[in-house]
């Protein structure tokens, strides 16, 4: 197998040749340049991942979590360890999760992270496993995971070692843990987390049960005791000093807690710990914990992890290109398949949305929805590879509506964090119906998309100013940083999904209302700037206007996380419609054109993440799609810790890649047509599940592809030739082979 082993200089391979799409896979991808992924050891769609955590506070490290705005566990450039994280979030812009922190340690007992936390190396990382070794105690420390639950091995010197748990430090804006000593090798509690990107109410606690492989010599518990500043000041939180408790066993509580254990360990002794959690209850931690991995056998988890990975990998097979570009492809469909996540536990149980009801499931229930990124790439590709998985994760979104009332926004172990904006649930379900996958709760979904798209703001988690969208036909602005504009795209889009779901329902009175609605884009366009521009209460345009203003994330009126060319061309729906208020095709192209020139497009961001694609939209135009996909696969997308082009927003960045070099994008979500570009590879066979679809198989055959062909010359499906630059995605699963033909000019 190809090991991924990282130094400060390198990230490269210890084999030469792999054969298998595992061993393409180089977690280290994204570590840095905000890519917010991590190296840590996770299954496909899994519940645990552990992780190493390097953003706590110490003078080598470039970033410090408390410090800054920080929603990594890990960046690559930090080198202090202070412990091994479990269940984490890969790829999200905010901090959360990143908890119940494992450490070991020789010598003296220390239990100030500051104290104890390491420098380390010798990292190797790939699917299902990470390992480094801590300098400061020389300890080898290795990681890996089932669905539901962690192992850690650590080989020890000899002499007295230490394992800490801190329940005190992690990732989350939340703090609080009970902890509980069942025996010498047990202990069980629970840890609150939550307040994901400022959501004060969506609060969760995690519960877990952590078993050692060997009884300690001996131990116990240690709590950090506050100290007061005055007789009549409030109490110091950043003071005090860790209190030790040898004979107390029986329960603790507080913010800064943890358990520690001693050892008296021989040379290369190795001890093991496994961690079950669920979000349920202790109990389901046990359950989960024992019925994954009933005994310690680090190798037989591994394993199956492993195979895990490569079972999942290998349902896209790909022949030709470098190795570098297998480990950008590879990697990206790896990133896309770990959230979102189970949340049931091993019983089918799992917390019902914003309730303190247990519910319980037959199949698999979803977390972790980041839903304003992935409805643009991601459940597109699910739906085509991993269909199976697509249709629980539209059940999941339509069970919540049932639980909650609401359909799912941001999603965060069944609490919704209402973070972004739009209404992204109903554009997944009406993308996933028309791609033929249709078995779920059709007039419910239909019920639920209804009333995000009709009841007035004041009372609408979807859409909060539907009021003004609804009477006006746009969103007003009504504050100086309100994203007004980028509120009412979303609507715009997901209106064009709710009036195609409705069509193919028979509503065609609720089709004509949504269609119209959808046109209300052009509200906004300002002739003068040739840009939409926010729009005042009273209809007039806001000024003073900068189009270019919301560079680098910096507040912009009407517009969030970018400015108005971010934005203008971010109506997939109607495109032609867009073309036709700005004067036509030849202004229109050239406008986008200018917009890459000038290095206005945010290849970090998702408004314009389908821009390269709009010029297909025109005759004559496609060669600047293909030429400008291949320069942004060149430009952002490496086999290094800085080869996303920056936060991967669970799996959407990584989605790009995927698609665009397999040579299909899904331009338009709930529009079934991918455009097509050139591919990176020589061959890409797809596996087709013949439950959802006519064939068992794709396969995507680029005939002359040296590296400096990056232009189509014809496409043909089944032998038959495109007379365009699309393909339906009812035409592409049964065509069998589509068979690019390539060459260097356009």
């Amino acid at each position: 197998m190809k090991h991924f082993i990282l130094s400060t200089l390198l990230c490269g391979a210890l084999t030469a040749t792999a054969q298998q799409p595992v061993e393409y896979v180089n977690p280290f991808i994204g570590t840095t340049n905000l890519g917010t992924t991590n190296p840590g050891a996770v299954c496909p769609n899994g519940l645990m991942s552990v992780t190493p955590f390097n953003v706590m506070g110490s003078d080598t490290n470039e970033i410090d979590k408390d410090a800054r705005w920080w929603s990594t566990p890990y960046l690559q450039t930090n080198k202090f360890l202070t412990g091994f994280s479990h269940v984490n979030l890969s790829g999200v812009g905010c901090p959360d999760m990143g908890s119940l922190l494992l450490m070991p340690t020789t010598g003296a007992l220390e239990v100030d992270y500051k104290n104890y936390g390491s420098a380390y190396s010798n990292e190797v990382a790939y699917p299902g496993y990470y390992s480094n070794q801590i300098s400061k105690y020389n300890i080898k420390a290795e990681l890996t995971t089932s669905m539901r639950t962690g192992l850690s091995r650590f080989t020890f010197p000899k002499g007295k070692s230490n394992i800490l748990l801190n329940l005190g430090e992690g990732l989350t804006n939340e703090s609080g843990a009970t902890v509980r000593i069942v025996n010498d090798t047990e202990i069980e509690g629970s840890k609150l987390l939550g307040s994901f990107c400022y959501s004060a109410q969506a609060v969760f606690p995690i519960y877990f049960v952590m078993k050692v492989s060997k009884a300690p010599k001996e131990m116990g518990y240690w709590k950090k005791q506050r100290e007061m500043k005055g007789v009549e000041a409030a109490w110091d939180v950043n003071s005090g000093k860790n209190k030790i408790y040898k004979g107390y066993t029986r329960e603790m509580s507080g913010d800064d807690v943890g358990v520690w254990m001693t050892y008296d360990t021989e040379t290369d002794e190795t001890i093991e710990v496994k961690m079950g959690v669920s979000f349920v209850s202790i109990e389901n931690a046990r359950l989960n914990m024992n019925t994954e991995q009933p005994t310690f056998d680090f190798e037989s988890v591994k394993a199956a992890a492993s195979k895990q990975w490569n079972d999942d990998l290998s349902r896209i097979l790909v022949e030709g290109g470098t190795d570098d570009q297998k480990s950008v492809f590879y990697t990206g469909l790896y990133h896309v398949l770990i959230h979102p996540s189970i949340l049931q536990d091993v019983n089918g149980e799992y917390p019902a949305m914003e309730s303190l009801k247990t519910m319980k499931t037959d199949g698999n229930r979803y977390t972790v929805f980041s839903l304003w990124d992935t409805y643009r790439n991601v459940h597109q590709l699910l739906s085509l590879v991993y269909p199976e998985r697509q249709i629980e994760m539209v059940r999941t979104m339509i069970d919540m509506y049932k639980e909650h009332g609401w359909l799912p926004k941001w999603e965060l172990f069944g609490r919704e964090t209402l973070t972004m904006e739009g209404d992204p649930s109903l554009i997944v379900i009406s993308d996933t119906w028309h791609r033929g996958l249709r078995d779920f709760d059709v007039e419910t979904a239909y019920e639920a998309m209804r009333k995000g798209a009709t009841t007035p703001g004041e009372s609408n988690l979807m859409r909060p100013d539907n009021n003004d969208y609804l009477t006006k036909g746009y969103v007003a602005l009504r504050g100086e940083f309100d994203n007004s504009v980028s509120h009412a795209l979303e609507y715009y889009i997901a209106d064009w999904n709710l009036a195609q779901f409705a069509k193919s329902l028979g509503k065609e009175e609720d089709a004509k209302l949504f269609h119209e609605r959808a046109m209300g884009y052009k509200n906004y366009y300002d002739k003068e700037f040739g840009v939409l521009r926010p729009k005042m209460p009273d209809g007039t345009f806001y000024g003073p206007f900068d189009p270019m203003q919301g560079e680098n994330f910096e507040p912009s009126p009407g517009f969030h996380e970018g400015n108005a060319w971010n934005y203008t061309f971010f109506v997939p729906h109607d495109i032609k419609g867009l073309a036709k208020l700005m004067g036509g095709k030849k202004k229109f192209v050239d406008k986008l054109q200018m917009v890459f020139d000038k290095k206005y497009y945010d290849m970090a961001n998702e408004p314009d993440i389908a821009y390269p694609y709009l010029f297909t939209e025109f005759k004559g135009e496609a060669w600047r799609t293909q030429k400008t996909v291949r320069t942004l696969l060149k430009d952002f997308y490496h086999n290094a810790p800085n080869g996303l082009p920056g936060n991967d927003d669970t799996g959407t960045m990584s989605a790009w890649a995927v698609f665009s070099m397999m040579g299909l994008y899904p331009a338009c979500p709930g529009d079934m047509n991918y455009t097509l570009t050139s591919p990176t590879f020589d061959k890409i066979t797809i596996k087709l599940d013949p439950k959802y679809y006519p064939t068992s198989e794709l396969v995507i055959d680029a005939k002359n592809n040296p590296a400096e062909n990056i232009y189509i010359k014809s496409v043909k499906a089944d032998g038959k030739k495109l007379p365009n630059f699309f393909i339906s995605h009812q035409d592409l699963v049964k065509a069998g082979t589509l068979t690019f033909d390539l060459k260097k000019e356009h």
